[in-house]
């Protein structure tokens, strides 16, 4: 994890989260004191990856600023607030994917916390890459058929006759099947 952003109006609260980061692997940390600050160090600066929030801030009570980022980015949040409101915040915000922690927050329960988070992260990054790669192979695939058909109708191939002129195509080229319908797609259309 690379950018963080710790919105606490608490010096203390900040400190423990910036040593936990650091911990953690979190090379650039950014602090804000207020709402509003917090505010614009999200649409100014580059998007954090983990925002911790300490409520209540000295200009919000720091949930609405929460559901803002969790709207706006990716980022992975964690909202600190008093045990008597944090099964209510938790009901309303679990669906935006934000964590709700009470105080007194522990060192322990902060880093676990922050591990957690990390983790999940990870994780998604990796069901996103490899979502990517199967949208980039069925865009391939999509192409390739459209040179079939392409072929179909402008040679009167068959399909099994275009498959396999493709293949032979890209075979004695040295190309990929997708490098070769390229080629004939951009032939005859």
């Amino acid at each position: 994890m690379e950018r963080a952003l710790i919105v606490s109006s608490n010096n203390e609260f900040t400190e423990l989260a910036e040593l936990l980061l650091r911990i953690e692997g979190c090379c650039r940390t950014a602090a804000a004191a207020s709402g509003n600050e917090a505010r614009r160090l999200v649409k100014n600066e580059t998007e954090p990856e983990l925002v911790i929030i300490n409520t209540p801030l000295p200009d919000e009570f720091g949930q609405e600023l929460a559901e803002m980022i969790a709207d706006s980015t990716s980022a992975g949040i964690i909202l600190v607030c008093g045990s008597d409101v944090a099964d209510d915040i938790a009901d309303r915000v679990s669906d935006s994917g934000i964590n709700v922690i009470t105080k007194p927050v522990t060192r322990e329960l902060l880093q676990r916390t922050i591990r957690l988070i990390i983790a999940a992260r990870v994780r998604m990054a990796g069901v996103k890459k490899e979502s990517s790669d199967i949208m980039s192979r069925i865009e391939e695939m999509r192409t390739i058929n459209r040179a079939k058909t392409t072929l179909m109708k402008y040679l009167k191939f068959t399909e099994p006759q275009a498959h396999k002129y493709i293949e032979k195509q890209a075979m004695n080229n040295r190309q990929t099947r997708l490098e070769t319908a390229l080629k004939i797609l951009a032939q005859y259309e």
